[in-house]
Formats: structure tokens, sequence, C-alpha cells
């Protein structure tokens, strides 16, 4: 049987169009479309009273550095650059504090029977059943001045009068590394358990310590879960909005809630496109970086 002879659908390229298709098609409709559609908006023009004039504008790009004077002249403004910057120092503090906490989770999870770890993953995911909203509002019932953390600290005697932990940056970096700690921790469990332990007991023969071991041995092979696990925390606190607006109060802005007021309060879409799109290419490009890092090192790894 020749090539001419076999049936369309049966040939090579009209069967993989027909599995991936479906697929393509969902991403196109549901994530490409509307990527595409926010770009567009963020070159328009702002209307009056919400929405926007189709007319092409890149005022919303050059709005995120300056803004202008009387006479239409262009002033360099910090204040949204301040909270990209603010932005990237809770994420990045809460990327740490994860993976101080999360790699002797992981350590220890790793360490356990096959049945215990089993438990201890679902005790890991647990969390995940309850909404984030509501998880948000339990740490405002913990941190408030009448809350469960003062009520102890005052009943030891530790201190005499409230301490005012809800509404700053230190309840904004409690509730962001309870939130995200399960996507640092499950990605280093996943590397330690391939872990081949006897490499560590050669450590041992060596003359290595308990230390030396874990700093020589253990990290260095499983440094692609520590990476997967701080992208996976880093990237998402960046666009943080629940968190931010619950335990800080709208009194300590992050990226999310900048965009959210530009598409709600201040009308202002275009603005508000521009900023995610800002947002977006900041991602992309820790993705690229994370891939140039670790992808060619799995690849040998494979290998």
């Amino acid at each position: 049987m020749t090539a001419a002879d076999v049936p369309f659908w049966r040939r090579p390229w009209p069967r993989r169009v027909a599995l991936v298709g479906p697929a393509m098609g969902l991403i196109i409709g549901f994530m490409v479309l509307p990527l595409v559609l926010m770009l567009i908006y963020s070159f328009l023009t702002r209307a009056t009273y919400g929405g926007v004039i189709w007319e092409l504008s890149t005022e919303s790009y050059v709005k995120f550095l300056f803004e202008r004077d009387l006479d239409d002249s262009l002033i360099f403004n910090e204040a949204y650059l301040s909270i990209y910057f603010r932005s990237f120092w809770l994420a990045g503090v809460t990327t740490i504090l994860c993976v101080i906490i999360g790699f002797p989770t992981a350590l220890y999870m790793a360490l356990q029977s096959p049945a215990r770890k089993n438990l201890l993953v679902f005790l890991v995911t647990i969390p995940f059943w309850t909404n984030l909203l509501v998880r948000n509002y339990a740490w405002v019932l913990m941190l408030r001045r009448e809350g469960l953390l003062n009520g102890m600290l005052m009943g030891l005697g530790i201190t005499d009068q409230p301490i005012p932990m809800l509404y700053n940056d230190t309840a904004i970096l409690i509730g962001l590394t309870y939130s995200f700690l399960p996507f640092m921790v499950l990605p280093i469990y996943a590397s330690l358990e391939r872990l081949d332990f006897r490499l560590v007991e050669a450590a041992y023969d060596l003359g290595a310590n308990r230390w030396r071991a874990l700093r020589r041995v253990v990290v260095p092979l499983c440094m692609p879960g520590i990476a997967a696990g701080s992208a996976l925390v880093f990237i998402p606190c960046l666009g943080a909005y629940v968190t931010p607006d619950v335990l800080g109060g709208g009194k300590a802005l992050m990226i999310g809630n900048l965009i959210q007021q530009q598409f709600g309060a201040s009308q202002n879409w275009p603005f508000g496109a521009a900023l995610s799109f800002t947002l977006l290419a900041i991602v992309l490009l820790a993705m690229v970086l994370y891939a140039l890092r670790f992808g060619r090192e799995q690849a040998l790894a494979r290998v």
C-alpha cells in the first residue's frame, strides 16, 4: 500500500492535528486571545468615564515612570515604581522564608517510611481544600489586637499591651509565606525523594560530617527542586492580591492591588493593561532565566 492509498484521517499529520487540536484551541481561546486583547488595550486611550477610545497611544507606558506637569512636560514619578520594588522585596523575602521552612520539612518527609510519606504529603496539601480568602481572614482573627497571638503573649506576661501585628508588611509576609509554603515543600520533596542517599553515606565514609554532607551533597542535588519551588512561590507573590488586601488593610499596595484599582475605582483600563503586561514581561524574564540556568542541567541528568 502506497502513501496515496492511506486514508487522509490515518496519515500522521491529520492524526496529530486531531489529537493536539482541542488542547491548542483551548490555549488560544482562553490564554492567547485574552493576552492579545490586553496588549491592544494597553496602547489605547483612556475614556473620560471608563472604557477606552480606539486611538493608539503610549501614554499608559509613559505614565508608569512619568507624570505630566501643567505645561505638559514630563516629570519623573517613582510612585508606581516603588510599588513594584516593594512587591519584589516582599516576594523575595517570602521566597527566602519558604526555602528556610520548606527545605527541612521536605527533608524530614523524604526520610520517612513510604506510608508516613503519603500521610505527610496529604497533610501538606490540606490547606488547598480551603479557600484562600477564608484562610487569610483566619489570620486576621489571629493577628488582630484582641486576637489569639496577642492574647497568648499577654497571658504569658511577655507583653503588657497588644502588639500591632495586623495591617503592615509583617502581616503580609506571614500570609504570603503561609499561602505559598506548600508550593515550596512539594517540589523540594520530589527532588529529595529521588535522591540516592547512598551518596550521603559515601560522604560520611570520606570524613564529612552531617553539615558538610548536607551542604556539599544533598543541597546541590536537590537544587532543581529548590529552583522550581522558588519560581512557584516568587512569581505568584508578585501578583498577589487577596493577602495584601486583607492582611495589609489596603495600606500596603502590591502590584496586584494596583492593577485592580486601575480596572476598578480608577477606570483606567489602558494603564491597568500596561501594568499587567509589565508584570507579565518580568515573569517571562524570570522563567527564561530559570530555563537557561536549570534546563540544561536537567537535560544532562536525564542523559
